[in-house]
């Protein structure tokens, strides 16, 4: 799969929990951190006042824990592009050695409207980004 989209983040120390290791919904955060800036870097008509995406599901691997200090590399992959709905790969890396694998997974995203809450067409830039 090609790459969409890769972002550097710091693991900060409130990141941690008692066992000094990111708690399991720092994962999440980090996913969700990492589709919003690549839905920023689309620049226009991801999300307006009308319709925007929601998080339809989650499956996410936690193949290592992340202590701190840390830099990480979140990295987005299309995996299946739908009509009203899009399938995002993710996979969370160290940044010094990109075979330290610290989480994958995908998600799933399903532009809504706001007023009706159905589903609406994905946006014409958020397909062609996943085609590129």
């Amino acid at each position: 799969m090609k790459s969409l989209y890769k972002i550097e983040m710091d693991i900060r120390w409130g990141d941690l929990d008692a066992f000094n290791h990111v708690n399991n919904t720092g994962y999440l955060r980090f996913i969700e951190e990492a589709r919003v800036q690549w839905f920023k870097s689309l620049v226009d008509n991801w999300a307006d006042a009308d319709c925007a995406p929601i998080l339809a599901a989650i499956q996410n691997n936690y193949k290592k824990p992340i202590s701190w200090p840390e830099k990480i590399h979140v990295e987005l992959f299309c995996e299946h592009i739908g009509t009203k709905s899009l399938k995002l790969a993710h996979r969370i890396t160290s940044t010094s050695d990109d075979n330290i694998v610290y989480a994958d997974g995908h998600t799933i995203m399903v532009w809504v409207n706001a007023a009706s809450g159905s589903a609406v067409p994905l946006p014409e830039n958020v397909l062609n980004a996943c085609k590129n």
